[in-house]
């Protein structure tokens, strides 16, 4: 098979593709594994009870269920949900939106392949820019999405030590200078892998630079603000006409109805909008179908500020605990757990790589993510990358509280052997 070069980088293997395969490898031949290592949303029964019945009205509605099931949406997104998120907005934050500045889309995924190739790769007059993420780690979703090589620059970030097995990643910008070579700048907030939170002053500093620049700032507000809310510290959201805020569905607890919400100036929104129809010809219709009339009133903030948040900010808080407990004595620390639904572990002089304790925990029945792949755009060699996991508290409590246990024992012994 003769592939192109789109091919031959889209088709073959990459980090994400491979750890994919990897984890429904390990589902398929031990279904009892312990499942820590995936981005699924915790299953909490109050949420799901809401979509159900909210799915089961559209269901009893002939009209509402055909426009569910046979209709496509039009490019941008539906109208009218998209007026409700745009006033949504309005009234939480003050920000002056219309529905022309919002987009949806089949889930953030295929809308940050979008945007990163709008702003980065190849440009018209031939030279070639990059996407800047200022803090490294960050999701390991955006490593693969650039059309071309050397897609991503990073800052490597400073290191805050804390109390109580505790450690702060930090914007380093002493270190983050931004050239003619730089598209855009892009953070997620809270982060994935981490659990951090960039405080209001650094999200303001990057939008400055970002301004100055005259590149946009994108901020992946996945698990943040204003919903689903999963963040455990004071943090509010920004947004203006330079700045592109990535929001969806899927931590509130719909993953599978794929539906990203894009907020942006009209001009981004527009050729956003026209490009993804090119790829996807038409964004799902279930997300904004159960979502339609949730935001007009306080009964979807309710939902979060009531089941989501609380859920995890406790599940954070106990997870935390039991690491302490189980690995008192080992020279661990645990990224602060400001939000999302991780912890991030960093095992200091780790005496194997972090890709070495995922396959012997893997043969133990418990999966993680290595964290060498969350450090996107960062191509030095930094020790730390190699030391850290990424461990979710999302499942059940017996999952996580055994999880934890066996993480513990098999780091213990690696220190052990090594003295």
């Amino acid at each position: 098979m003769k592939l192109s070069a789109f091919g031959q980088k889209f088709a073959g293997q990459s980090g994400i593709v491979s750890l994919m395969e990897d984890l429904g490898t390990a589902l398929s031949d031990n279904p009892d594994i312990l499942f820590m290592g995936g981005g699924n949303p915790a299953r909490i029964k109050p949420v799901e009870d809401i979509f159900r019945q909210r799915l089961q009205a559209i269901l009893d509605d002939p009209d509402k269920c055909h426009g569910l099931l046979g209709t496509y949406q039009a490019h941008q997104g539906d109208k009218a949900f998209m007026e409700q998120v745009a006033d949504f907005l309005n009234r939480q934050f003050g920000w002056n939106l219309s529905w022309r500045n919002i987009a949806v889309s089949n889930g953030s995924q295929p809308a940050f392949f979008v945007l990163y190739n709008m702003f980065a790769g190849q440009m018209a007059d031939g030279s070639q820019r990059t996407i800047h993420l200022p803090l490294a780690p960050e999701y390991l979703g955006y490593a693969d999405a650039g059309l071309s090589d050397d897609f991503y620059t990073a800052t490597r970030p400073t290191i805050e030590y804390l109390d109580d097995n505790l450690f702060k990643y930090h914007v380093d910008f002493s270190k983050l200078k931004l050239g003619d070579s730089t598209g855009a700048l892009c953070v997620s907030r809270p982060t994935n892998p981490t659990g951090n939170v960039l405080t209001d002053d650094e999200v303001e500093h990057l939008d400055a630079m970002a301004k100055a620049a005259d590149i946009p700032l994108i901020i992946d507000g996945a698990y943040g603000l204003p919903f689903p809310g999963i963040i455990f510290t004071d943090a509010r959201p920004l947004w203006n006409d330079n700045i592109v805020l990535m929001l969806s569905l899927s931590k509130l607890g719909l993953p599978g109805a794929r539906t990203g919400i894009i907020v942006a100036r009209e001009e981004i929104i527009n050729a956003f909008a026209n490009a993804t129809t090119i790829v996807n010809l038409s964004c799902g219709t279930l997300g904004p179908a159960l979502m339609k009339g949730f935001f007009e009133g306080d009964e979807f903030l309710d939902m979060c500020r009531t089941h989501i948040t609380p859920f995890y900010r406790d599940r954070a808080m106990a997870a935390t605990q039991w690491c302490r407990e189980d690995m008192q004595g080992l020279p661990f620390h645990i990224h602060k757990p400001e939000g999302a639904i991780f912890l991030w572990l960093w095992f200091e002089g780790l005496p194997i790589t972090s890709q070495e304790l995922y396959e012997r925990l893997k043969t133990r029945g418990v999966l993680i993510i290595p964290g060498q792949n969350f450090f996107v755009g960062l191509r030095d060699d930094w020790r730390h990358k190699h030391e850290c996991i990424r461990m979710s508290y999302a499942q059940d409590e017996k999952t996580v509280r055994e999880g934890i246990r066996i993480i513990a024992e098999e780091v213990r012994s690696l220190y052990e052997t090594e003295a």
